[in-house]
């Protein structure tokens, strides 16, 4: 199947994250996948937010990675060698500061063989204007999507943050600047209090909250996308069955996106994978295509 410009596998890819860059996973658990999104990379490394960086919370997951990752050159030299190789397509994250950054990450990959498209992650603060996420305003994710097309061939997804009032108003500007797809949506920031130090269980205090107590949130959030835009959306955020990865398919999306529950079972992919399968083939569909999209237009 494709996504836009992207053969798939599948419908069910691996979120950027929790795969790492695919190689830290076996064999076995990347061959159910649709494509994978790798770790959030930026131009130069980057040691990340210190310990404790992951907090369980009730039905999901808090990180404060900070985007811990070992450079743009390193990707090019120690990854996308190995990924040339793999049978379904990897997608780089690029993170940036500034709009220049990601405009010069995307001219580093392209045509990089092994990099099949890019991720672009708008949830990143932008420094040039006091820190504010790029993905908050039409204005500023319009900008990153169009240096990043502009220096780029690839097939270029962009990633939306859920801290927005109009998840549609930023759809449509993305669109317009050149997006070939959106992925909806990244993590919500959360806050856990440790009792016994009356302190954050974080060090950076805050964090991403994911796993299944965002899923219905970001069902509503990666709908109102799909309504507002012409391309593709990939869902993504909860997803622990192949029930949740439906609700995003019925919701307007192509394809979906597993994260947090891969840390509960290396088997999530293909778990979510055949039982979609199973759900289209016992209702007598033929492809996914053909399942009904709930997508009313006001």
């Amino acid at each position: 199947m494709n996504v836009g410009r992207v053969e798939l596998k599948g419908p069910v890819l691996a979120a950027s994250g929790t795969f790492g860059y695919g190689t830290e996973v076996p064999l076995l658990e990347r061959q159910a996948l649709g494509g994978m999104v790798c770790k959030g990379i930026f131009l130069k490394p980057r040691l990340g937010t210190p310990p404790p960086r992951i907090v369980e919370t009730p039905a999901g997951l808090l990180n404060a990675i900070g985007l811990q990752g070992p450079g743009v050159e390193a990707l090019i030299r120690d990854y996308t060698p190995q990924w040339a190789g793999w049978e379904f397509p990897v997608l780089a994250n690029i993170n940036g500061e500034t709009v220049e950054e990601y405009g010069e990450l995307a001219t580093r990959l392209d045509g990089v063989p092994g990099v099949a498209g890019l991720e672009v992650n708008i949830s990143c603060p932008n420094v040039s204007q006091g820190g504010m996420l790029f993905g908050n305003n039409p204005h500023s994710a319009a900008a990153v999507t169009e240096a990043v097309r502009l220096r780029t061939s690839l097939p270029v997804w962009v990633k939306l943050t859920p801290a927005v009032s109009d998840i549609g108003a930023i759809a449509r500007a993305v669109e317009d600047a050149g997006a070939d797809a959106l992925c909806a949506v990244n993590t919500f920031v959360g806050m856990s209090i440790d009792l016994h130090t009356l302190k954050p269980r974080l060090a950076f205090r805050t964090g991403g909250l994911s796993g299944p107590a965002i899923r219905p949130m970001a069902v509503h959030l990666a709908h109102q996308a799909a309504r507002a835009v012409r391309i593709p959306v990939i869902g993504i955020g909860g997803i622990a069955s192949a029930e949740d990865a439906l609700e995003f398919l019925v919701a307007g999306c192509a394809a979906v996106q597993v994260g947090t529950a891969t840390f509960v079972s290396g088997s999530a992919v293909k778990s979510v994978a055949e039982g979609i399968a199973a759900f289209l083939a016992a209702r007598g569909y033929r492809s996914l295509s053909e399942l009904p999209r709930y997508l009313p237009r006001d």
